[in-house]
């Protein structure tokens, strides 16, 4: 008898959480709640480029501007846009909305700051982008954006192909300065 109670207490502790994970796993807002209580709030806030480290796993992508980030190594350079700046900050917020799963956390264009919180499709994983626009005279802009993870050492190139696909709408939006 007390063998019998203990089966069914069990049979339905595994049901409930059966039930809880099935819920988890349709539900993108209760993944974002587990992650932010296992791992604290989804941004990684504010970055200041000019002595940003970089650290020892491979789940972030650096793009920025010869000399700018002195004491990180960019993954790529940042292009030149014949742009002023507020067009370029303009057209990074654009390229952050087309972004699924993307929301802009702060924004400070007289600074030509701004910074999101976007989630992996299938685990709503968060990363934060940091971007900062550089302006370099009339009708000449750039960029540094920091793409990086705030779960696990390695994000298989997924903040690589971010920033990838942002730079190619920044592209495809404005012209590029020829050098």
């Amino acid at each position: 008898m007390q063998r019998r109670r203990f089966l069914r207490a069990g049979g339905l502790a595994l049901a409930a959480m059966l039930l809880a994970a099935g819920i988890v796993a349709v539900t993108p807002g209760a993944r974002a709640w587990i992650w932010a209580a296992l791992f604290g709030p989804p941004d990684l806030g504010a970055v200041d480029f000019r002595t940003l480290e970089r650290p020892g796993t491979p789940n972030a992508w650096l793009v920025c501007p010869k000399d700018h980030c002195p004491a990180a190594q960019a993954d790529a350079a940042a292009p030149v846009f014949a742009v002023a700046a507020p067009v370029l900050f303009a057209a990074v917020r654009e390229a952050a909305r087309a972004e699924p799963l993307t929301r802009e956390v702060a924004a400070d264009e007289a600074a030509g700051t701004l910074r999101f919180v976007t989630r992996t499709p299938l685990m709503h994983y968060p990363d934060t982008v940091s971007v900062e626009v550089l302006d370099l005279g009339p009708e000449r802009s750039t960029l540094a954006l920091y793409s990086r993870s705030q779960i696990g050492r390695s994000d298989f190139g997924t903040n690589a192909r971010r920033a990838g696909r942002w730079l190619a709408r920044l592209k495809q939006a404005l012209p590029v300065a020829e050098e």
